[in-house]
């Protein structure tokens, strides 16, 4: 079944508010899971949204709590994120990093102490639409079996990079896990295999079933060795100059609360956007139509959901009805 967009942001909303967001923050969180899966990433739109409620009713997530700004030099800022939701949390940080980077050249938040940001692309897409390059990174709860390991000691620690552009901005938005976890409960929700191996079952062997994935929590990174270091070099990046908790301490925690992130915008020089066209125009020559960029079927998702209504799950979005 398909559902308008301003019916999902609504129905959001009024969950949001019935526990214990005010107007404004309700809004924001609301629209942006609603945007999430818009564009057609229903892991962290409307099939996240009962876990989110889960987690502020859990206590994890504080609805009424503020980023505080800790202390900065120029254009290094660190926060504290006091456990407020994850969305606006990122959206304040990515705010900042934009205004320091329009008196800096560049900017650069840290945060501790926040939540899930749900889809990272989001604050990409709001760095580019700003006209900045954008770069973020977060980590998470340990989900990624480190090379040469045999248990989850990284996390998937989602990267994104965004850069403007006229004809649709470029927006990177990865895991280092081979699939997100929301991408391999999506697999489960469908009954399906994954198309490639995504990660290793109780007895240490590489599986594309999804309920064997989750069941022991760990996913192959990507590129095998380089993405199990990049995932470790992310959690020491974040931990050290945040100050805040690292994948191992979150784990111990028990649940995927209080992670650390980082926001960079970075002022784009004039004149440049040919040299990029020249790029796109070289990576898609001979399959133009098969070849996308990074965000290319972002954009096509969106447009279509804007005339045609956004797929939902029935049985997820009458749970939401029924919250």
């Amino acid at each position: 079944m398909n559902v308008d967009f301003t019916t999902l942001q609504q129905e959001f909303k009024r969950v949001l508010l019935k526990n214990g967001f005010g107007d404004a923050k309700a809004e924001l969180c609301a629209r942006t899971f609603a945007e999430n899966s818009r564009d057609g990433v229903h892991t962290h739109g409307l099939n996240r949204f009962p876990v989110f409620v889960k987690a502020v009713r859990e206590g994890l997530v504080d609805p009424s709590a503020e980023p505080e700004r800790i202390d900065g030099m120029s254009a290094l800022e660190n926060w504290e994120g006091h456990l407020a939701p994850g969305i606006s949390n990122a959206i304040h940080c990515m705010d900042r990093a934009i205004s320091l980077a329009s008196e800096f050249g560049i900017g650069c938040v840290f945060i501790k102490n926040t939540n899930h940001w749900m889809r990272g692309g989001t604050y990409g897409w709001q760095a580019a639409e700003a006209g900045f390059i954008g770069i973020c990174f977060t980590n998470t709860i340990a989900n990624v079996t480190p090379w040469g390991g045999t248990e989850p000691r990284l996390g998937n620690n989602p990267i994104v990079i965004a850069v403007p552009r006229v004809g649709g901005h470029i927006v990177l938005d990865m895991a280092v896990s081979q699939y997100s976890f929301g991408k391999i409960q999506e697999y489960k929700f469908r009954d399906e295999h994954l198309p490639f191996p995504g990660g290793y079952d109780q007895e240490g062997e590489l599986t594309r079933d999804p309920v064997k994935i989750i069941e022991t929590q760990r996913a192959l990174p990507i590129g095998y060795w380089k993405g199990s270091g990049l995932s470790l070099l992310v959690d020491v990046l974040l931990t050290a100059l945040s100050g805040g908790r690292s994948t191992g301490v979150i784990t111990g925690g028990g649940s995927e609360s209080g992670v650390s992130q980082c926001f960079i915008a970075i002022k784009q020089g004039s004149g440049n956007a040919a040299l990029v066209e020249q790029i796109l125009d070289f990576t898609k020559l001979g399959h133009p139509e098969e070849v996308r960029y990074p965000g290319e079927s972002t954009l096509s998702k969106r447009n279509k959901h804007a005339t045609g209504g956004i797929p939902v799950n029935e049985r997820i979005w009458n749970d939401i009805l029924n919250l």
